[in-house]
């Protein structure tokens, strides 16, 4: 992601990548000013291209851990940034990357990214499931992903990504950006958002891994009413009794009700246990 296009580097972005480099230099300025690091972080980038972000992070941070999956821009990182002793690249998939390898005592990772549409979900749920080591993050998605992570019930955008996203952190989208700010330019727009982990869950569930299992269920059919797609889990008798109106839609009900819900049927589940 840098201000040289990639064909003066000799690399061609990669399709099977989702690489789209960044190039404006106003828009870097704001994501580095929203990001604002600071010499005592612990910085990652996730996919850093050319190297856009890179170096004004660099220079404001004086280091930094990167995670690149394309192996033939390892080279031009290196050469770019020979003279930051403290620049680190990890080569691979950062979903299989363990963070905890660059992470010092009493430390948080600071992760900034530019995430391809194609593995924007799977990393954003990975990190959600490590947010304890996680201080905040800077993405820039698809619009739309940055629409579903701040969306609120009642929309069309909210569904299981908004519901987890928002257990965990506090979403704050920041800014839109247009094709043009990008060598080759995609077809839509994309955005920056910035995810906070709460200090302490606002609501937080019995067991996290029932909320997910509840609220992946509940929009796996959208259009029906949660009486009819909780109905795996729990009847409509017992959410009824929890103050749940079973004619609403998955998309109708606040990240509170859908905690209330888990926990529920983690009772129930914990009960089926014990009589068996």
């Amino acid at each position: 992601m840098s201000k040289h296009t990639p064909k003066a580097h000799g690399h061609k972005a990669r399709k099977r990548f989702g690489q789209n480099f960044l190039h404006d230099q106003h828009v870097i300025g704001k994501i580095v000013k929203a990001i604002s690091p600071k010499t005592t972080d612990c910085l990652v980038e996730i996919g850093p291209g050319m190297g856009a972000i890179t170096e004004p992070l660099l220079e404001a941070s004086g280091k930094l851990d990167v995670v690149e999956l394309d192996r033939d821009l390892i080279p031009i990182l290196r050469t770019k940034f020979f003279n930051y002793p403290d620049f680190r690249i990890h080569e691979g998939d950062a979903l299989k990357f363990d963070f905890n390898t660059i992470l010092e005592p009493d430390q948080r990772l600071r992760i900034v990214g530019n995430l391809p549409y194609n593995i924007s979900t799977p990393l954003i749920f990975h990190f959600l499931s490590h947010h304890k080591m996680v201080q905040d993050m800077h993405f820039m998605l698809q619009k739309e992903v940055v629409e579903r992570l701040g969306a609120v019930p009642g929309t069309g955008d909210y569904g299981r990504l908004s519901i987890m996203a928002q257990y965990y952190c506090k979403v704050e989208p920041l800014f839109i950006v247009g094709p043009g700010a990008f060598n080759p330019p995609p077809k839509v727009e994309s955005a920056i958002v910035r995810m906070e982990p709460y200090e302490e869950l606002p609501f937080p569930a019995k067991d996290h891994k029932v909320l997910e299992r509840v609220v992946r269920e509940a929009f796996s059919m959208r259009r029906k009413t949660v009486r009819n797609t909780l109905k795996n889990l729990i009847d409509s008798a017992t959410l009824e009794s929890i103050g749940i109106d079973t004619g609403l839609r998955p998309e109708n009900l606040t990240l509170e009700q859908y905690v209330t819900i888990a926990d529920k049927v983690a009772e129930l589940l914990q009960e089926s246990s014990d009589e068996a």
